[in-house]
């Protein structure tokens, strides 16, 4: 399965107009602590390793660098010999150690709470981050890499008929880079994820 998504940031209005007639579906409070090594050679590749309330998951890019289709598009890896396989890790101790001693070190961590909704066919994510940042998300999940540009031209249609504004927004972890890590956010835009 692939996540194709796209951020938006929304007024209390417009949130009122998304979640008129949306099923709510849950509430939950992530902490997400993000991995690379001092080179930020995953996240220079718009690849993100994260351990997620206990779990170590990788979000493996699966559009072009800069996002030029407007949204996002990634694999989720969420088990441990997929993680291992993509980063060329021998299993030796735990996922964790055997990370460290192949130079991968945290580098932040987001405690978000997250209201999740259906709307439409579609997810709806309401992020609201420990470091004072809120986001909406709406993503379409699609099997085949050839319903992507559909999905994320569904998306859009969706989010102009709820009346969101379609400029481009950053991720929270962007944002948090961009705000607390002005080294790793420019090691980005130099390598042309952003």
């Amino acid at each position: 399965m692939m996540e194709i998504e796209k951020k938006f940031r929304i007024t209390p209005e417009q949130e009122a107009h998304l979640l008129e007639g949306a099923r709510f579906l849950r509430v939950v409070t992530n902490e997400d602590i993000y991995f690379d090594r001092p080179d930020f050679v995953l996240t220079k590749q718009d690849h993100w390793l994260r351990k997620r309330s206990g779990r170590f998951e990788l979000k493996r890019r699966a559009h072009e660098l800069g996002h030029k289709m407007g949204g996002t598009a990634y694999d989720e890896i969420e088990d441990e010999a997929g993680i291992r396989t993509f980063l060329d890790l021998p299993v030796v101790n735990s996922l964790e150690a055997d990370l460290s001693v192949a130079g991968y070190k945290p580098f932040t961590k987001i405690v978000t709470q997250r209201k999740s909704y259906e709307k439409e066919g579609f997810h709806v994510d309401l992020d609201n981050c420990d470091f004072g940042y809120e986001v909406a998300e709406i993503e379409l999940m699609v099997t085949d890499e050839r319903e992507r540009e559909q999905a994320l031209e569904r998306i859009e249609t969706f989010a102009r008929h709820m009346g969101l504004n379609q400029t481009p927004v950053r991720g929270k972890i962007i944002e948090y880079l961009y705000r607390f890590s002005p080294e790793h956010y420019q090691a980005l835009v130099d390598a042309g994820v952003l």
